[in-house]
């Protein structure tokens, strides 16, 4: 009965995001035009039902563990023959990024005379997993009467920022006529959220979608050694810290089924159908963050936030872009 009785709770929102996600599919089969967009622009368009308790349970559940759940299948088609094929650059470039963006992000608090804190939670969020990177980070750091409000903001506009890259950096990738290789280094390195990551390598074309969701998760691995030192820090300085997040489960998961799937474990047919599975579980959770996505929370963020990220935003598009550039031209 407890059971039966959670799953009426999730059911509403979970078909909400379902039937979006049909939506945008029969249109992107009968119509062309790319799925994930679709999905993203539908969802957005029934925004009203985020706030619907009927309907806010399944699309929450969706949008994170039903995306996790798609991000951790999509292991199954990458292999680390794919992974050497990138090359060392997205691993060294990650790692620089990361840590320059948050950088960057402490000196624009400085700059702006906020608090430190400030500028490290969006710094980390941008540079790293953007919602998920937000609310770890924040646990180690020290708390004040807005820090809770202000990891708040933070969360909605690096959702809402990460949204419109997934709308124009794939044509920052048109543009400047990157293959399915740099292309996937670029989004997979500079948008934030790994469903916006995953939505727009996927408008490109499957390829860049497998190399961009390689990338992102390079960079959500960086979350649990910045969220160490950050608690290291915060500790030293004699202030409150909790304890740090374990590594996400997802991550464990598509680095076991890549591993797997390296080694030929797994029968074609079996990696079809869980590729089936993880894109259908990637559209309903791409339809359920544009359920979430609200602009007018966007407008109510006040510009300090909003500067502090689109600052930081625009830097870390502005180095990967400028490092990919670089490296074509030699």
């Amino acid at each position: 009965m407890p059971k039966l009785a959670e799953a009426r709770r999730y059911a509403p929102g979970l078909l909400t995001a379902a039937m979006i996600a049909l939506a945008a599919t029969f249109v992107s089969e009968h119509y062309g035009g790319p799925q994930f967009l679709y999905a993203l622009f539908f969802g957005i368009s029934f925004n009203f039902l985020a706030s619907d308790p009927k309907t806010r349970p399944g699309i929450e559940l969706a949008a994170r563990t039903v995306l996790r759940i798609g991000v951790a299948l999509l292991g199954v088609r990458i292999t680390l023959d794919q992974i050497a094929s990138l090359g060392l650059l997205p691993v060294l470039l990650v790692v620089f990024a990361v840590l320059a963006t948050i950088a960057f992000g402490a000196w624009l608090s400085g700059l702006m005379r906020r608090p430190l804190a400030e500028g490290l939670l969006t710094g980390g969020a941008v540079a790293i997993c953007g919602a998920s990177a937000a609310l770890a980070i924040s646990a180690v750091l020290p708390r004040s009467k807005r820090s809770s409000q202000f990891t708040l903001l933070t969360v909605v506009g690096v959702t809402l920022l990460s949204t419109v890259a997934m709308i124009v950096y794939p044509l920052l990738v048109r543009v400047f006529q990157f293959d399915d290789a740099l292309a996937g280094i670029f989004l997979g390195g500079t948008i934030h959220d790994v469903a916006q990551v995953v939505g727009a390598g996927y408008i490109i074309s499957p390829q860049a979608g497998d190399n961009a969701t390689f990338v992102k998760l390079l960079r959500v691995a960086m979350l649990l050694p910045v969220v160490l030192v950050f608690s290291l820090a915060f500790r030293e300085r004699g202030e409150s810290a909790s304890r740090a997040p374990l590594l996400p489960w997802f991550l464990v998961v598509f680095a076991v089924l890549v591993g797997v799937a390296s080694a030929g474990w797994v029968p074609p047919a079996a990696v079809d159908v869980m590729s089936s599975v993880s894109r259908w579980c990637l559209v309903g959770a791409i339809a359920a963050l544009g359920v979430k996505t609200s602009f007018q929370e966007f407008a109510s963020l006040g510009w300090r936030p909003v500067a502090l990220m689109v600052g930081e935003t625009l830097f870390l598009g502005a180095l990967i872009l400028g490092a990919l550039l670089f490296s074509g031209a030699r």
